[in-house]
């Protein structure tokens, strides 16, 4: 069979079963919407398993656990009691909400993009790709900086270097939305994650911490497994596959970093040396600022993310783009401007987390996951890889990271805690999963945008062509990351600050 005929062949079998996934994925209600019907399910099933009178026994007390009812008059009361302290309580919302200012800082300043820019202009021909790769990974820090900026120029950087753009555009995609859960620094998702995996946690052990930087030494570690991974992926894989380019598109320059630009970094630069000198201050030492005096831990707090703010605010005044106080906080306002949907989401998901919780249907059926799971004489390593499948596999029917982890939560952390493992490894191997199918996810909120993307250099192109060319990185990713959690598992190292992989004391 020809070349050209392979291809159309595989492009209509993709784009078929890519409309299967996407007629699914569209049938779900919106995710906000989604959380109030689970919330309305939890409070009928707490009244049938209160009926059937179910219960299970704790492995670490010996206590019977027996549900709670909300449909009754005192459930009703509690529900509309404590919605609001459901929603004001809910351990990611402030954490999230705070760091959101300083990214719009970082991000009003222009400090984000110019910094993009620098790496990929500065980066020498041999190494360019790699480069691509890992400047898509830490655009992740922002919010869509990665999609709107960096895919768009590795198109327009691989044609000016006489290569196939759609190749450059793959390679910044990759990086971008398949490398989302590594990172060099942290960024708005991982406050979110760990609020969530926090308040599953606190289903089986009250009191549980989960730091926003739980998965950090995970993150970094990732960060160049995926960025040579993706480098492998395009130069044996996508570029051969795709050949020399012959479309009508021509070459054009790419600006470089203007004066200002420059004298903006060198300010950034210059605030970021004093913010680490203070932070390793505050830390190294047993007694720092930034340890608590009783236990000598970390603080949780959101120093790092103003530590954005004052990077941010650096470059804007040596760039010329803060002319004053108002700028900046406009920058703060413009952000949060933009968490509209989130909060309405964070509400919903709120009160099914709470309802999850005081029904004790969660920790019922952790108990129940738990037994099961333990009976069948699966150890820790198949466990975790299982669930990375079907972390992967449910991220092609609903793309948001933290709405399936609000809904994942409060089922598999406390299970896998009763099996013996910690929130923050379940959450690394959430983290895994649902990074690696973002790329071939129609459900994924910029798909279309990558799409139009790979359009204007192929007008034969569509969804069926973006999954073909970018399913090798999925695949490739997640063979990487499982042989990296199996071998971080069989190793005992920590996914993070004070973040272990096993319980001390496993049920």
């Amino acid at each position: 069979m020809p070349k050209r005929a392979r291809l159309s062949f595989l492009n209509d079998w993709t784009s078929i079963f890519l409309a299967a996934v996407e007629r699914g994925g569209n049938a779900l209600p919106h995710p906000a919407t989604l959380f109030a019907i689970l919330s309305g399910v939890v409070i009928l099933v707490s009244a049938v398993a209160t009926r059937l009178g179910v219960e299970a026994v704790h492995p670490g007390t010996g206590a019977t656990i027996q549900p709670v009812s909300l449909l009754t008059l005192e459930g009703l009361h509690r529900i509309l009691v404590e919605m609001v302290r459901n929603f004001t309580d809910f351990a990611p919302l402030g954490t999230v909400l705070v760091s959101m200012l300083g990214i719009g800082v970082m991000e009003a300043s222009g400090l984000i993009a110019a910094a993009l820019r620098l790496l990929v202009l500065s980066a020498p021909k041999r190494l360019l790709t790699f480069v691509i790769v890992l400047a898509g990974v830490l655009s992740n820090t922002a919010s869509e900086i990665g999609y709107v900026l960096l895919v768009p120029l590795g198109g327009i950087i691989f044609l000016g270097a006489g290569r196939h753009p759609i190749a450059g555009l793959a390679a910044a995609f990759a990086g971008v939305s398949g490398g989302y859960s590594a990172n060099l620094l942290l960024g708005t998702i991982d406050p979110l994650l760990a609020g969530l995996s926090e308040e599953a946690a606190q289903i089986v052990q009250p009191g549980y911490e989960v730091n926003a930087a739980a998965n950090y030494f995970f993150m970094v570690v990732s960060t160049f497994v995926i960025a040579t991974a993706g480098t492998w992926v395009t130069e044996r894989i996508v570029v051969p596959r795709l050949g020399k380019y012959t479309g009508e598109e021509q070459a054009t320059a790419v600006d470089t970093l203007s004066a200002e630009e420059r004298r903006g970094l060198r300010f950034a630069a210059v605030a970021m040396a004093l913010f680490g000198a203070v932070l390793l201050w505050g830390t190294v030492p047993a007694a720092g600022f930034l340890r608590d005096p009783a236990t000598g831990s970390l603080l949780r707090s959101p120093f790092l993310s103003l530590g954005g703010t004052w990077v941010g605010i650096a470059y804007g005044v040596g760039a010329g783009r803060f002319k004053s106080d108002t700028d900046v906080m406009n920058g703060m306002g413009k952000t949060i401007g933009t968490l509209g949907t989130y909060l309405v989401l964070v509400f919903f998901a709120a009160q099914f987390v709470a309802y999850f919780n005081w029904t004790n249907l969660g920790l019922i059926m952790a108990i129940k996951g738990a037994e099961t799971l333990r009976a069948s004489g699966l150890g820790g390593v198949p466990l975790m890889l299982s669930f990375v499948l079907l972390s992967s596999a449910l991220n092609l029917l609903m793309g948001s990271a933290s709405a399936k982890w609000a809904v994942m939560a409060p089922v598999f952390v406390p299970m896998f805690m009763l099996l013996g493992y910690t929130p923050e490894l379940t959450q690394a191997a959430y983290r895994i999963g649902d990074s690696t199918s973002n790329v071939i996810a129609p459900m994924m909120s910029y798909f279309a945008l990558i799409v139009a993307f790979f359009e204007r250099y192929d007008k034969t192109s569509g969804i069926g062509t973006v999954v073909a060319t970018m399913l090798p990185y999925t695949v490739v990713f997640l063979a990487c990351w499982a042989v990296m959690l199996v071998i971080w598992m069989l190793l005992g190292v920590p996914v993070g600050p004070g973040a272990e992989l096993y319980l001390q004391a496993a049920g």
